[in-house]
């Protein structure tokens, strides 16, 4: 489980308020993979990449545009880390999914939780209003 904590405030107000929302995502993810009673994940699984990719998409793309706004001279880096987030998503081997639900959850949520927590504290700090 991932919770928000203030460490994570950038102080730039819907910056940070899509984060949680990042949050709120990898945490259904966490959720899925405790929840003892359903068998079947692959559908949730399938939901909560879908989910996460679209949500990342747009979040990606409103941060970029304040980037540019800003004129934030590390745009381009920034740029190649939320490509390659995206990148991930799109590669995804849906079968393999399937043959593991659990191992893929687990790898999925080390994933998302080290990216988001890496990104965030490292790469968005820099933009940090404080």
């Amino acid at each position: 489980m991932l919770t928000w904590q203030r460490e994570y405030e950038t102080g730039i107000q819907f910056i940070d308020e899509q984060h949680k929302m990042l949050f709120e995502i990898g945490n259904k993810a966490y959720d899925l993979f405790r929840n003892e009673y359903t068998i079947d994940k692959y559908d949730n699984i399938v939901e909560i990449i879908q989910e996460l990719k679209d949500y990342t998409v747009f979040h990606f793309s409103a941060e970029e545009e304040y980037l540019l706004k800003v004129g934030y001279k590390g745009f381009f880096a920034h740029k190649v880390e939320h490509d390659d987030f995206i990148s991930k998503f799109n590669e995804i081997n849906y079968d393999r999914i399937d043959d593991g639900q659990n191992e893929y959850i687990t790898e999925l949520l080390d994933f998302i939780f080290t990216w988001i927590k890496e990104h965030i504290l490292i790469r968005d700090m820099q933009l940090s209003n404080k």
